[in-house]
């Protein structure tokens, strides 16, 4: 791969990621996150090199992937001076981030001021995905981007699905988003309930594995919730945010949305307790006798 590539947001999927890609034989030139020691010494790991400056990191990469944590911070590194778009002509800024359609759309109009390319690359995966190169990417922006942008995809993940315009791909993961944590709010509820009734938990999880009950959340959470094992993968604070903006594309289109907001609201008394930074299994937290809600 002849493009140098350049990664802003180094937590523990943007830094798995610089990793999949330097055993993959990218070109890993430009590291760059808030947490600069974090950053100095993944570039150390991979042989880069970490810039304060973001106008540094864009003048030595070609390809720039962010991975950063909300709206705020998305708009931050794409607007003013010093940022991304400085020196950007002709780069491409691959966007990671679960954040709102319209910030994907206004960064896109910024970077398009300026000759450069923007794709959304939204991830439906976790950070063990991110590590072995078997993200699901859902993607969204100009036809040529998505194709520019496609051996570097391919490294990233089983699956990277073009969805359409910018914006259509952040519509979308919102989506996938709000369901998880309707099905994960639900789970904590239903073996929180059994739990309370005397029933095994272990027969519990069998028999919702078998029926109608079964979701892929009962796969990666189920267990953890009876153990309270919360290590956390994605956490309730990213929860909360992903469900907040799925509302609030819900009332851009005049729809009602009672079970995502239901699930919204445990999430966010989970951030109110100091439990925002547990894994989403953490919501059982507030469903299971003797644990937060009643000890």
């Amino acid at each position: 791969m002849s493009e140098r590539i350049g990664i802003v947001g180094v937590g523990r999927m943007g830094a798995n990621m610089a990793r999949r890609l330097n055993d993959q034989h990218f070109t890993v030139t430009a590291i760059s996150d808030v947490n600069a020691e974090a950053a100095k010494s993944l570039a150390d790991e991979l042989g880069s090199t970490y810039y304060e400056k973001l106008s540094h990191v864009t003048k030595n990469a070609d390809v720039i992937i962010t991975v950063v944590t909300d709206d705020k911070s998305m708009k931050g590194i794409f607007h003013g001076t010093g940022s991304l778009l400085a020196r950007a002509h002709g780069k491409l800024f691959i966007n990671c981030a679960t954040v709102s359609p319209s910030t994907h759309v206004k960064v896109e109009e910024w970077a398009n001021k300026h000759e450069a390319q923007t794709l959304e690359a939204c991830m439906a995966s976790s950070i063990t995905q991110a590590r072995e190169g078997t993200l699901y990417l859902m993607c969204g922006g100009k036809q040529e981007a998505f194709d520019r942008a496609k051996p570097i995809l391919d490294a990233l993940s089983v699956t990277n699905k073009y969805i359409g315009d910018t914006g259509s791909a952040a519509k979308l993961k919102a989506l996938v988003n709000m369901v998880m944590n309707i099905n994960t709010a639900g789970l904590a509820e239903g073996l929180g309930l059994a739990d309370a009734m005397g029933l095994d938990l272990t027969t519990v999880r069998e028999v919702f594995s078998q029926t109608g009950a079964n979701s892929r959340v009962l796969e990666t959470d189920g267990e953890d919730m009876v153990i309270k094992d919360h290590e956390c993968y994605f956490s309730a604070d990213h929860a909360a945010k992903d469900s907040g903006i799925a509302l609030k594309l819900g009332e851009g289109e005049d729809l009602k949305l009672p079970l995502a907001k239901a699930a919204w609201k445990q999430y966010e008394k989970m951030k109110e307790l100091g439990l925002g930074e547990l894994d989403k299994s953490g919501v059982a937290e507030l469903t299971f006798k003797g644990r937060t809600l009643y000890s």
